[in-house]
């Protein structure tokens, strides 16, 4: 069920009740809950934290605290599935959801007594109606003994001749509103896609209760950031609620310059600016951010000779010295870092890079610290999908606890560990996407891309990983339609694999949509990936919340490949 009043029905309703609170793997779900934990903190509600990497994570959790809690708050898992059907709780068990996964569940969306769905209700959710898809059955036979009794034969043979007749009409009309139900669903259902952030969601429910502090805020804006960076919605969706916080931020730093000089060195002002899609470039050089960021390494197609020729004409254009530009960012002349913004706009709508401009916020500590909301999403990414340098994985619950301490301004130490992971990742990306079109491993299938890394390809282990192998998925995809000259080629989308456990024999699966201006981000492959599994007998594990990333045996990856290809043709 829908909740209307958040602060009614869900924050008033938990205080003074212990809470579990289920969170998954993802930088808006940590964004979420920092800010819940803020709230519990100032309204002293006792909560126990567990974060969930997938389903087996969501029910093993479930089961170990069933007898202490009966509140559960689940953030951005479970609004997709069956959670009555999958969980098998107590009657007097609550589940509140906060996710952004769509579409939600119809089960969930019309139990109004175990589970509460915390979504904006802005978010054009398209819920089939209740009597189109749940009927009750009870066909009661209107059967008056005593008449039937007294009629005579003729009347006993009409009227069972009736009821035979009806009996028919029902059954018949059963089938049809079966048959009618079944495509509604399928319509409902066929692709999965994301809502507003949920950090957002609990910003709002700060804001209604005017608790909202400039922590909060910004991690809404981390929130919204990761989705966008993530490529999980609309362009048109990131600038409609970049519009929404804007006013927030206006609202809470609205300091006059004379204030400014003379803040204290622990304070904290967020700054809405338009600024540049280079990743980290204020942490890193110009020349590594340019290298490194998937704009810009395909639209200059920098795996290239001819690509490395035009970032050179590129710089040349702008008039940045080499020394200057491969040295650190805070290195830069003074007067160069002022002007470089507008410097590298003017030559990339030369070099056709319309879109290096963008909408976003910034963060400064004190004096010397200043963040974009990007630099900590990729940094707090970086923590919670790391692996040490053997390649082996690191624990999933530390991982997480320094992915949630790095969003916190005391803990710039994390943050900047964060950061130096980021870069080893996105070089990593940009390296493997020039080894994978440079050694033509992006092949067409018919109705999709396949790209599949083998074994011992550097980093592979990194991108065993859901998130990082999603970033690698979407730069590979933008880099191949820069390069390839098939115009079909272009308009698809795109599956790609890569090893996940050697000794278990396991490859991560994920698939992506096509690349086009229009794309409403819509992905059709978490159903596709079901009915492929289904229909060769594939042993996968369907595990992740995002229902377009599976696990898979490697000896299955053929009969797999070869039944979604004719699915999809």
């Amino acid at each position: 069920m829908f909740l209307a009043d958040h602060r009614r029905d869900f924050y008033e309703l938990i205080q003074g009740q212990r809470v579990l609170l289920l969170v998954a793997f993802d930088v808006d779900a940590l964004c979420a809950c920092k800010i819940l934990q803020a709230l519990f903190q100032c309204d002293h509600v006792q909560y126990t934290l567990v974060p969930v990497s997938g389903w087996q994570d969501l029910e093993t959790a479930f089961l170990e605290h069933k007898e202490q809690f009966r509140h559960f708050l689940l953030i951005n898992c479970g609004a997709n599935v069956d959670l009555l059907e999958a969980l098998q709780p107590e009657e007097d068990t609550l589940f509140f959801v906060c996710d952004t996964h769509r579409p939600v569940h119809v089960v969930n969306v019309y139990n109004d007594t175990q589970v509460k769905l915390l979504i904006k209700q802005d978010d054009d959710l398209g819920v089939p109606a209740y009597e189109d898809i749940f009927r009750d059955d009870e066909e009661e036979e209107e059967d008056s003994g005593s008449e039937s009794e007294r009629a005579g034969p003729a009347e006993k043979r009409r009227r069972f001749e009736e009821a035979v007749v009806e009996r028919t009409m029902r059954r018949r009309e059963r089938r049809e509103w079966e048959a009618r139900r079944k495509e509604i669903l399928f319509d409902y259902e066929q692709y999965e896609y994301h809502g507003t952030s949920s950090a957002m969601v609990m910003f709002d429910l700060a804001w209604i209760m005017s608790k909202d502090l400039n922590d909060m805020l910004w991690w809404a804006i981390v929130g919204l950031t990761d989705q966008w960076i993530q490529d999980k919605i609309t362009q048109m969706k990131y600038v409609t609620d970049v519009g929404a916080l804007q006013r927030h931020v206006s609202r809470h730093n609205h300091r006059n310059e004379d204030e400014e000089n003379s803040l204290s060195i622990d304070c904290m002002r967020i700054a809405f600016e338009y600024d540049l899609r280079l990743a980290l470039y204020q942490h890193w050089s110009l020349y590594e951010s340019l290298w490194n960021s998937g704009y810009t390494a395909a639209s200059l197609k920098l795996w290239t000779l001819q690509g490395q020729k035009r970032l050179q004409e590129f710089l040349a254009d702008m008039g940045l010295p080499l020394k200057q530009v491969k040295q650190k960012f805070h290195s830069m002349d003074v007067s160069l870092k002022e002007s470089l913004r507008d410097m590298i706009e003017e030559s990339a709508n030369k070099f056709g890079m319309k879109d290096l401009r963008v909408q976003t916020f910034s963060i400064t500590f004190g004096f010397k610290n200043k963040f974009l909301a990007s630099d900590i999403v990729y940094a707090a990414t970086s923590l919670m999908e790391s692996v040490d340098k053997d390649g082996a994985d690191a624990a999933g619950t530390d991982s997480f606890v320094r992915a949630l301490d790095s969003l916190s301004r005391s803990n710039l130490d994390t943050l900047q560990r964060g950061l130096e992971l980021a870069k080893r990742r996105l070089r990593a990306i940009q390296q493997t996407v020039a080894s994978c079109i440079c050694t033509n491993l992006v092949i067409s299938q018919g109705p999709f891309l396949y790209c599949y890394l083998p074994e011992g390809t550097p980093d592979v282990r990194l991108f065993s990983k859901p998130v990082a192998l999603g970033l690698l998925s979407k730069c590979l995809l933008k880099s191949f339609i820069c390069s390839t000259k098939n115009r079909r080629c272009k308009l698809l989308p795109l599956v790609m694999a890569a090893p996940m456990d050697g000794e278990q024999g396991t490859v991560i699966v994920v698939g992506i949509p096509p690349e086009t201006e229009a794309s409403d981000k819509k992905n059709f492959f978490g159903r596709a990936f079901e009915k492929a599994a289904e229909s060769t007998n594939s042993r996968t594990l369907h595990n992740h919340f995002d229902l377009s990333i599976i696990e898979l045996k490697i000896e299955d990856r053929s009969k797999f490949l070869d039944a979604l290809i004719s699915l999809l043709s």
